[in-house]
């Protein structure tokens, strides 16, 4: 039973879904289902049921799962502490501005825990830049939002979170329980400036060109909206601050929280960062 294979299980339990799965490790579906069957052959019992309901955990996949995570969660121990003894303790971790949710400080206290020898540097980035540094270089591992150019990256889901509508608490639709894009087409909305990646552009202008004041961090398309009245997209869930307010949009599609790192890179800090915010952002 090599780690490799575990690491293999413990994705498709996780996605519980082979494609996915198998999109996350960067190998085919088929090659995947095979060592999960080559697994389930040495173990002499299934580990998952597959219907055309989907893919479901059997009793011994649960017990495999539990035990498989700390298995590699002590692998991942040994190879930082490696790391280590070599002179390679440190970890530089990219973020964007305003960084106030709460699952961060749940990661950084975990990875803390697990790895208090590691030195962790925070770099942060304003919203002209999705991948946080490390399209250039300049972080190891980014925790930051989807969708971008993620060409030579590993990109890995944490959570899905829904979008809404950043308005003046005052606006003619804030009162509104939902609202749909249409809503708001003939409105002045925040842009970031020329030059910043398109995808990320396109999400958080509801996939329309637009026109409307240029900002760069989060608190100033807060003001863009408080002073000029503009609108734009902000998390559900997030505190917008006084005088403003957010309202659920119906038609766009969940803004995914993502840990990403450079394709191929084999660092056990990075490695070890990932799954223990894979954690995090779950709970």
């Amino acid at each position: 039973m090599e780690l490799r294979t575990l690491r293999y299980f413990v994705a498709v339990a996780e996605e519980l879904h082979f494609g996915r799965a198998a999109s996350r490790l960067h190998m085919s579906q088929p090659a995947l289902s095979r060592a999960i069957r080559q697994l389930e052959s040495g173990i002499g019992a299934p580990l998952f049921d597959r219907s055309s309901a989907g893919v479901a955990l059997t009793p011994v996949g649960a017990v495999l799962l539990d035990e498989a995570r700390a298995l590699l969660d002590q692998a991942d121990r040994v190879r930082v502490r490696v790391a280590a003894a070599a002179g390679a303790a440190t970890l530089t971790v990219g973020i964007l501005g305003d960084s106030t949710d709460p699952r961060a400080t749940r990661l950084a206290d975990a990875y803390r825990e697990r790895h208090p020898g590691v030195e962790v540097r925070v770099r942060e980035t304003d919203l002209t830049d999705p991948t946080c540094g490390l399209h250039a270089g300049l972080v190891d591992v980014a925790l930051t939002r989807a969708p971008f150019d993620a060409t030579g990256l590993t990109v890995r889901e944490l959570r899905a979170d829904p979008a809404g509508a950043l308005l003046r608490a005052g606006d003619p639709l804030a009162g509104r329980d939902h609202l749909a894009l249409a809503d708001l087409a003939d409105r002045r909305w925040f842009l970031f400036p020329e030059g910043t990646d398109p995808l990320w552009q396109s999400y958080w202008s509801g996939g329309e060109p637009r026109e409307g004041p240029v900002v760069r961090a989060v608190q100033e398309c807060r003001q863009a909206v408080l002073w000029n009245g503009t609108v734009g997209m902000t998390l559900v869930g997030h505190d917008p601050g006084p005088g403003l307010t957010v309202v659920p949009l119906t038609d766009m599609p969940p803004s995914r929280m993502v840990a990403a790192w450079n394709e191929g890179d084999t660092n056990p800090l990075i490695h070890s960062f990932v799954r223990i915010a894979t954690a995090a952002y779950r709970e």
